[in-house]
């Protein structure tokens, strides 16, 4: 096992903008506190980087599911704002239920007495 994978989770293809979607139907953020979020309500296991992050979220926009626009942070400083859309609450809710089965299919592979 390589030095760089100890203690780290690789998120399943998808995870991350069902992880996105969600931090932001609790309201508009930019993407440093999308990414706090994230850690945060995972108990600080799930650390989003910025090279994920980002291309994530131009998906989404282009996806229509988030729209953003120029704001000033609670630092003073211009940040891009994020918020989800109708769209992207239909979509997490689709992405929520694959997430439950899956997680349904794996346990019941991991565990096959339960």
């Amino acid at each position: 096992m390589k030095d760089g994978y100890q203690n780290r989770i690789e998120l399943l293809q998808g995870t991350l903008d069902m992880l996105i979607l969600q931090t932001l139907v609790w309201g508009a953020q930019h993407g440093y506190g999308i990414g706090n979020a994230i850690r945060a309500h995972s108990g600080e296991l799930l650390k989003v980087e910025t090279g994920s992050l980002y291309p994530a979220l131009h998906r989404l926009e282009r996806q229509g599911w988030v729209k953003a626009e120029w704001k000033v942070s609670e630092a003073g400083q211009r940040a891009k704002y994020y918020r989800i859309t109708a769209s992207g609450k239909r979509r997490l809710a689709s992405e929520h239920d694959r997430w439950r089965m899956l997680s349904k299919a794996i346990a019941g592979v991991m565990d096959p007495a339960m």
